[in-house]
């Protein structure tokens, strides 16, 4: 069973049980919108006690909310009570919600007016009492109420102002913009795993370009990434960056992601944020030493936002990686093939073909690992190791060190087409390294 037809039939059955019921909120929005919602809500004048009655396959998982997870199948479905807030003194959640029988007090309590429409799936009569119909005519993000007010009450809808204008391709309306600019250090009370989240969305929803534009011109990006607003101004050689500085650069980038994941929406993000601090003038501009630089700011960035450790392996990676790519052509066969048997290397080629797109646009480096690619396969690439530890052990070698400066050069030579077999590569190791007794310390 679907969400949406979930959603329906939750609606169908809280309405025979004698209740209000109707589709709210983000999936009302897309569906005028002619999207696809990627999950359906349902507000009631049931109160929760209630809704579990009438669903067996439900839990409370916002009791002092007033909201119920109704499963059926793989498809599942949040059931709010109709509610009004009172004051948020946490700037997060309100301190008390009273329960409403009328719907237009659950519509009035939201943030933004195109996220507060009501349908009736049975008829298509959108319940609008904020504006939101006009709104997604004008493409515009209006607060509902006093927009100060909106934000205070939750800081982080500072950044889902910016996250819902660059998904949606709307604008951030003047006095809703004026009180986001006025407010948004208020940012930096909410928890990072809350602002990640959010930056993660603006990242891979679409329209990450607008959305980093906002950030700034709204002057969130100082608060939540400092480290990427330094890349404004910083100027960047043109023999190899016509398109501008760092931060053109980096915007271009982010125009350029379709449906990416998140460590390779970061990784474009963050490829370039080693220049800032390592920009030098000299013959040309140059940034010595900004990978490594890159690295570091990243790795501090991604523990800052909480981001999950394999997430931050794999960022850090991308920028380790991303100027390896100039070097390919002079790579020695083996140096070669462990490149590409890297992990997650697609993350690694496509970071580079939009890195290329958006400064000089030659692809031939992009083209000669493409190539590469396709001509080896996966025996080529992962050879099953002529020599292993035991088989050291076996001539006599004792573990340690040596061991894999033993085992590296035999696999170096299997890669570059040296060695054929096992007598092979015993022959290259006594070569090399000496019979047991010379090799050990």
């Amino acid at each position: 069973m679907s969400s949406e037809k979930l959603a329906r039939s939750i609606v169908a059955r809280l309405r025979a049980a004698g209740h209000q019921a109707y589709l709210v909120g983000g999936c009302v929005r897309d569906l005028l919108l002619g999207r696809e919602p990627k999950d359906f809500d349902v507000a009631t004048d049931a109160r929760p006690d209630r809704v579990s009655e009438l669903f067996e396959r439900s839990e409370h998982v916002g009791a002092h909310f007033g909201v119920v997870l109704v499963r059926e199948d793989t498809a599942q479905v949040e059931v709010a009570t109709f509610r009004s807030d009172a004051s948020y003194s946490d700037g997060r959640r309100p301190d008390a919600v009273h329960f409403e029988s009328d719907p237009r007090q659950d519509a009035m309590r939201r943030d933004f007016t195109i996220n507060a429409l009501l349908l009736d799936p049975d008829t298509n009569q959108v319940l609008d009492f904020a504006g939101g119909r006009d709104d997604l005519r004008r493409r515009a993000i209006r607060a509902i109420g006093d927009p100060e007010e909106r934000f205070q009450e939750d800081h982080l809808r500072l950044i889902r102002a910016v996250r819902f204008a660059a998904r949606l391709g709307f604008e951030i309306e003047p006095a809703t913009m004026a009180a986001l600019q006025r407010l948004h250090g208020l940012i930096v009370n909410v928890s990072p795993e809350r602002v990640r989240d959010e930056l993660a969305r603006i990242l891979t929803e679409g329209g990450a370009r607008r959305g980093f534009e906002l950030l700034d011109e709204s002057g969130l990006l100082g608060d939540i990434l400092p480290e990427v607003a330094a890349m404004k101004g910083v100027a960047q050689p043109p023999e190899f960056h016509p398109e501008g500085d760092v931060w053109t650069h980096t915007l271009l980038l982010l125009e350029k992601l379709h449906n990416p994941t998140v460590t390779l929406a970061a990784g474009a993000l963050l490829h370039d944020v080693g220049k800032p601090p390592t920009f030098r003038v000299a013959d040309r501009i140059r940034f010595d030493g900004h990978v490594e630089e890159g690295v570091r700011l990243a790795h501090g960035i991604l523990t800052r936002l909480r981001f999950s450790g394999e997430q931050t392996e794999q960022i850090e990676a991308l920028i380790a990686n991303h100027m390896r790519f100039m070097n390919t052509g002079q790579m020695r066969e083996s140096t070669m093939k462990r490149f590409l048997r890297t992990e997650n290397f697609a993350e690694h080629l496509e970071l580079h073909r939009l890195d290329c797109l958006s400064s000089s646009g030659k692809l031939d480096g992009y083209k000669h690992v493409v190539a590469r690619l396709a001509e080896l396969g996966e025996e080529q690439l992962r050879p099953k190791p002529l020599l292993t530890g035991r088989d050291l052990i076996e001539l006599g070698h004792e573990p340690g060190p040596l061991f894999g400066k033993m085992l590296a050069a035999v696999e170096d030579a299997q890669l570059e087409g040296r060695l054929q077999s096992k007598d092979d590569a015993l022959a290259l190791v006594r070569a090399q390294f000496g019979d047991a007794k010379q090799a050990s310390p």
